[in-house]
């Protein structure tokens, strides 16, 4: 595993760029295989190639690749076994031969004739990596959140617009927007169900999730690449990484983002130097151009009152998003309970195969920026522009990307730390 730095990710990306200059359509008639690959065998990684072959048929997963050789195989064998279970194996065509580990996975994916890549790394890796596959002329679903810092925002909305003029479809991981009691909620909400929105509050308040105990054998690299939650450099912090579902509701529901943002947060429980660097809680209050107020709540914490959801105020009821509007125009949801996990991938699919890919880079990346905001303002204090977020030279990745020493920044301290 050569480490790589920045120059030398350059020279990949233009690498993968010789690849392939346009998609591969020929299963634009709706009756070829699609060849998919993964790029990041995790947990959700797994899931998505599950998910995805589930969708629709006509799909094989033909290449995987991950930094780490325990964690491909571990992946390899769940998803071969799950669709052996299913009478399905034929849809499993990874070998070993298109099994990859390393710094340069991605591209090794790309190069092995895939329509189709899933990138399911740490979101450190997303921008870099959806800029490789577009210049490879392959369609992409990427977890979200798309980046950890505006750097890489203004890069995936670069490669965003590359994508459309190639006719490269592009889903993110952000299921809300393919499921039916969402879909159907908002329609109603913007055809006036209840009046005018004027505010609204969203919350991600859970107990904590997984850690990994550091082995004597890892080096700093590769202790916070295992255990990306917990740096702001790999995931964004919690507020990026898994509250953006609801902020890209908020986002969705206003048709617009925030113009500033004002946050307090800290990090009171998750104090162990195990959990990195990361907060443990957040609160932020989005203003909208429109005068509206969204009230945010974001909080891994055990053993507290759990809180999932978002809610909406208009000027003649209010509404759950997921399915409840309540008022004069009281209604709730009755459609199809569908796998929102699995739709996204369906809809993808689908869409390349009518010759009219989805493209969602541009509007994840700015809920991805709605989040990073209120990470800005609760790590300083201050009060943060969306002007300022999106020109803003903040830049987390390492100097280099390679195993070895890698101190862990300071715990942010609100009135000290600088806005970048």
């Amino acid at each position: 595993m050569s480490p790589l730095d920045r120059r030398t990710l350059l020279k990949t990306s233009a690498a993968a760029a010789s690849v392939a200059a346009i998609p591969r359509m020929a299963f634009a008639g709706g009756q070829d295989t699609l060849r998919i690959g993964l790029v990041g065998c995790g947990g959700r990684g797994t899931g998505a190639a599950i998910d995805c072959l589930s969708s629709s048929e006509g799909i094989e997963l033909v290449a995987m690749g991950d930094l780490f050789g325990d964690r491909v195989e571990s992946s390899k064998n769940y998803v071969r076994d799950e669709y052996t279970k299913r009478e399905r194996g034929a849809a499993f065509k990874v070998t070993d031969d298109t099994t990859f580990v390393g710094w340069d996975s991605i591209d090794r994916v790309l190069e092995s004739g895939i329509d189709v890549v899933l990138l399911a790394t740490p979101p450190q890796f997303r921008p870099m990596m959806l800029r490789n596959a577009v210049d490879a002329g392959v369609h992409v679903f990427m977890e979200k959140p798309v980046a950890v810092d505006p750097t890489g925002i203004r890069s995936v909305i670069r490669s965003g617009e590359l994508a459309k003029s190639k006719g490269l479809g592009i889903v993110s991981g952000t299921q809300r927007r393919h499921q039916g009691s969402y879909i159907d909620t908002l329609e109603r909400i913007k055809d006036g169900a209840i009046g005018e929105i004027v505010g609204g509050d969203c919350w991600w308040n859970q107990g904590g999730l997984w850690m990994n105990l550091r082995k004597p054998e890892w080096t700093d690299m590769e202790w916070q690449l295992r255990n990306w939650l917990y740096f702001d450099w790999l995931s964004g912090d919690h507020i990026v990484e898994q509250h953006i579902h609801n902020l890209d509701v908020m986002n969705w529901a206003l048709d617009g983002f925030p113009v500033a943002a004002t946050a307090l947060g800290g990090r009171q429980v998750r104090t162990d130097p195990a959990y990195g660097h990361v907060f443990d809680h957040f609160a932020v209050q989005y203003e909208y151009a429109g005068g509206q107020i969204i009230n945010s709540q974001c909080r891994q914490i055990d053993n507290c009152e759990n809180r999932v959801g978002e809610r909406l105020v208009g000027t003649h009821g209010t509404a759950d998003p997921n399915g409840r509007i309540f008022g004069p125009n009281e209604w709730s949801y009755t459609g199809n309970a569908q796998n929102p996990y699995v739709q996204e991938h369906a809809d993808l699919v689908a869409s390349i195969r009518n010759g009219t890919p989805i493209n969602e880079a541009e509007r994840v990346a700015k809920s991805t920026l709605t989040a990073i905001m209120g990470r800005m303002a609760a790590y300083t204090g201050k009060k943060v522009t969306w002007e300022f977020a999106m020109n803003s030279k903040l830049n987390l990745t390492p100097a280099k990307l390679e195993f070895g020493d890698l101190p862990v920044p300071p715990v942010a301290t609100p009135g000290e730390t600088r806005l970048v």
